[in-house]
């Protein structure tokens, strides 16, 4: 499978996948993507390192661009009130999740109705992989 390439968008990341048979150099790129647990999950912006990352760690998670309500559910359900123009400013790069005193990553629950088979990439009906658009209603499940 060939390798994603983004434009400088806003990413979501979610763990989907345990421990259990995960190689050291994958862990570790998964511990600096602040994915410690499954159902965890980490926002970045997609610059050459971390696209690098998530390609690394692909068989494990599922990935894809985030929307500017789910991404507004997520920071309101941490307990944060945000206005529509911070928003536009993460969604295109100009803030950080960080300067407005939010950690870019989150626990979630598990899905309702549950993953999709967790072995098989997401473009074959499973749950790992880029899963694009599609990312946000399963977020919106695990909230």
């Amino acid at each position: 499978m060939g390798k994603i390439n983004f434009e400088n968008k806003l990413i979501a990341i979610v763990r989907v996948r345990g421990r259990i048979k995960v190689r050291e150099p994958i862990e570790e790129t998964m511990e600096r993507l602040n994915l410690r647990k499954p159902n965890m999950l980490a926002i970045v912006y997609a610059t050459k390192p971390y696209v690098g990352m998530i390609n690394k760690c692909r068989d494990f998670v599922t990935f894809g661009e985030i929307d500017k309500q789910t991404l507004l559910r997520l920071i309101e359900k941490n307990g944060k009130k945000v206005d529509d123009g911070l928003l536009d400013d993460l969604i295109s790069g100009k803030k950080s999740l960080k300067e407005i005193e939010i950690q870019p990553f989150f626990r979630l629950h598990p899905p309702r109705k549950g993953y999709e088979k967790t072995r098989l990439p997401y473009s074959t009906g499973g749950a790992v992989g880029y899963r694009g658009n599609a990312i946000n209603e399963l977020i919106r499940r695990m909230t």
